[in-house]
């Protein structure tokens, strides 16, 4: 998909928000405002908005902020219509003309936005994506929730009073969680020692909970992912967060146009920084997605601590004067190539 004022005759643009969205028919032809509406965010607002559209008996496509987020209601009610559903980015402040921001201008402008893009993006699919994506959300707030905890008690113990610190000598950080989760309270210990032993004991038992926590989670997102895309776990240094990782990026076949777009999503695309007679050169991708960019660097990782060919790889480019990090960058584009294409080729039978 090219040019959306080649597909339809009008483009309703939504800008979406927790209690309430905003639409404005937009004529594809003239870019001229036809209708505006307001709906609450409910399924009777979604029907309200779908009867709104059938008031311009025309084709026409849906141009939605956040559909993923605000607007995955709507988004969803839509695709089961047989609606056309374009996503759009939320704007950057910078976006908005002289700084205007009212609700009808946001949807007004996301149609606009929509018909002047050279491709066009459709919403991630549901499903066992959206199953995948709700539970490594929930596997890393319990990560880091245990990680946070953990710090804390590594900190409490460098402070704590001797007759405690003294049980957590020479310890390591699983050893001293184990040994701070059964501490017990002493009436012979003064009040700062007893008020250090209960947050001690709270957070390292609190450590230990979210851990476990994480693991159930990590049950459920392999089997999703084995009754899925099996394939992927197979690729070399891929696991199942891996993999569920970039299986929530990838989505389904076709989203995401070439593998190109894939690295450039992944953030590990080079950007070419050229100046002057230097050709060469290029600069670290910061954009995308990050939590996708840090599974690619993860296989990455493996892969040259534990496959020969990389391994082989590394040691040639680096006699031939590259850097580590120059080695990495490419070994990571590497792998979105190969994981796009075996995403994209097994999407038909998956």
């Amino acid at each position: 998909m090219t040019d959306l004022r080649d597909l339809v005759d009008v483009v309703i643009g939504v800008d979406t928000h927790v209690h309430t969205h905003c639409a404005a028919v937009v004529d594809a032809a003239t870019g001229g405002v036809l209708d505006e509406i307001t709906v609450e965010a409910t399924a009777q607002g979604y029907a309200e908005l779908v009867e709104f559209a059938n008031n311009h008996p025309m084709s026409r496509a849906w141009a939605i902020e956040g559909t993923g987020g605000h607007g995955a209601g709507l988004s969803r009610h839509l695709l089961e219509s047989s609606e056309l559903v374009i996503e759009l980015d939320r704007p950057k402040r910078a976006a908005r003309r002289n700084g205007a921001k009212t609700d009808p201008l946001d949807g007004i402008r996301a149609a606009r936005e929509a018909m002047a893009r050279p491709r066009l993006g459709t919403p991630r699919a549901g499903g066992e994506r959206q199953a995948l994506s709700v539970l490594v959300a929930a596997r890393r707030s319990a990560i880091n929730a245990s990680t946070e905890a953990q710090q804390q008690v590594f900190g409490l113990v460098i402070a704590a009073p001797e007759p405690i610190r003294v049980r957590f000598r020479a310890q390591k950080l699983a050893a001293m969680l184990n040994t701070a989760a059964n501490l017990r309270v002493h009436a012979s210990w003064d009040t700062e020692t007893t008020s250090t032993v209960v947050p001690l004991r709270t957070l390292a038992r609190r450590a230990h909970a979210m851990l476990k926590e994480a693991r159930e989670l990590q049950k459920s997102i392999v089997a999703i992912i084995r009754s899925w895309r099996p394939d992927l776990l197979e690729e070399f240094g891929v696991g199942p967060i891996v993999a569920a990782t970039v299986l929530c990026a990838w989505s389904h076949p076709g989203r995401v146009h070439s593998e190109a777009a894939f690295a450039m999503l992944a953030g590990v695309a080079p950007i070419p920084a050229n100046s002057g007679q230097i050709t060469t050169r290029y600069r670290l991708n910061r954009y995308g997605d990050r939590q996708l960019n840090t599974a690619l660097h993860t296989v990455v990782q493996s892969r040259i601590q534990y496959q020969p060919a990389t391994r082989d790889y590394v040691a040639r480019r680096t006699a031939e004067g590259k850097t580590s990090r120059e080695i990495k960058r490419c070994l990571a584009r590497y792998v979105a190539r190969d994981l796009y294409r075996l995403l994209e080729s097994g999407g038909a039978a998956a």
